[in-house]
């Protein structure tokens, strides 16, 4: 590790705590990654004291034990050696306002920046995010330069949506000396979008120090580690079960994260007669997700809007193939760097259940896509090789 590295706040809207392990895990480990690369890192989370919408509906006992766990959040943690502020502010339902946010958190952002700045003399701002975390900082006026990462959020969703999106996330990114994108794809978006200066920054995976061993006889199981919403198409994958079913009478689906789509995914099922065969996880502390990736047959996500997808080369990492939709962002980006990684057209079925057969079909295939997997996450999407970027970037920002 390299010393005297630039000093480097992390602000960012997504961030783990102890409340919440896996939020924004990605976050954490880029930080990481630059810390052991040689910058001095510390970060501010926007701390937002409103609870989730899920609890507002379950009723106001829900609500206010879920408001009190925000509350009682301690506002100064260490997670992995850095230093986290979680900056508290409030703001009005995402629906209406979230490209707003940002200016309902600058005031505390701006108190934040100021108290840090008396122990940890920064040189630079890293924001996760156009929206809200760079719009933050730009409106708390900081007398450094700021780095915002894109992640895809900002031009798939939120620019799209709506003018005072649009406008939002220009201001973000036209703040930023340094815009980082995690695919090319996404780094063309925001350019569109309002970006100057934008180079491509991967985020990574751990790569265990040895290949995994053949699984022998254990039966087959798919994988997806995500967010349970419709994009991520896991209800594509529960129909690939039920029509291989006969074929491959062990096939079983594990499906790892929490979400509004679990019911309904848990009823499809049901109905198309597979549900001893699917099981759900729910969320996962992020070593034991990738583990349970790792021990799987194949990592299947045919999901859409995908700007990237750690999940994939976690996997990847552990000798799993990974299957993804052709014309997304990330999966095309993974995909084309090297082998491991098979695309699908979105929302093809049968050709999903087709690739997905093949490689079942074939063992000694399976195990060689496998391989060629690891080689692909070794070479090219290593959290060294992240922190490396990342570092390089702060560096061009600064000089």
């Amino acid at each position: 590790m390299r010393s005297g590295g630039p000093k480097v706040l992390v602000v960012a809207e997504f961030y783990p705590s102890s409340r919440d392990p896996v939020l924004g895990i990605w976050a954490h480990r880029q930080a990481l990654a630059a810390r052991d690369a040689g910058a001095e890192v510390q970060v501010l989370a926007l701390h937002r004291l409103v609870p989730p919408r899920a609890s507002l509906a379950a009723g106001p006992a829900s609500a206010a034990s879920a408001l009190m766990d925000l509350l009682r959040e301690e506002r100064r943690q260490i997670r992995d050696g850095l230093p986290i502020a979680y900056v508290p502010y409030v703001s009005p339902p995402r629906e209406r306002s979230y490209p707003n946010w940002g200016a309902w958190a600058a005031p505390t952002v701006a108190y934040g920046l100021r108290r840090l700045r008396r122990s940890f003399p920064f040189e630079l701002i890293h924001a996760h995010n156009a929206v809200p975390a760079g719009d933050s900082v730009r409106l708390a006026r900081p007398s450094v330069p700021i780095v915002v990462s894109v992640h895809g959020g900002d031009v798939l969703y939120t620019a799209p949506r709506s003018e005072a999106g649009a406008d939002a996330v220009a201001r973000g990114l036209g703040s930023a000396r340094l815009v980082l994108a995690n695919s090319q794809g996404i780094a063309e978006l925001a350019r569109a979008h309002g970006a100057g200066d934008t180079r491509v920054v991967h985020l990574g995976a751990d790569l265990p120090a040895t290949s995994r061993p053949a699984r022998g006889d254990a039966a087959p199981t798919l994988v997806t580690v995500g967010h349970l919403i419709a994009r991520k198409r896991h209800a594509d994958v529960v129909r690939v079960l039920a029509v291989l079913s006969q074929k491959h009478p062990t096939l079983r689906y594990a499906i790892v994260g929490e979400g509004p789509e679990r019911i309904a995914l848990e009823g499809l099922a049901a109905r198309l007669g597979v549900a001893a065969r699917v099981e759900f996880h729910g969320q996962l502390a992020p070593e034991r997700a990738v583990a349970l990736a790792q021990r799987s047959s194949l990592f299947v996500m045919p999901s859409t809007e995908e700007a990237f997808g750690v999940a994939y080369v976690e996997a990847m990492a552990g000798s799993v193939p990974a299957i993804g939709c052709r014309g997304e962002p990330g999966p095309e980006e993974i995909a084309a760097a090297g082998d491991g990684f098979v695309l699908v057209p979105p929302g093809d079925v049968e050709r999903l259940t087709q690739r997905i057969d093949e490689l079942l079909c074939d063992p000694h295939r399976l195990r060689e896509t496998g391989q060629r997997a690891r080689a692909t996450v070794a070479a090219y999407f290593t959290w060294e090789r992240c922190g490396e970027q990342t570092l390089a970037a702060y560096e061009h920002a600064l000089g």
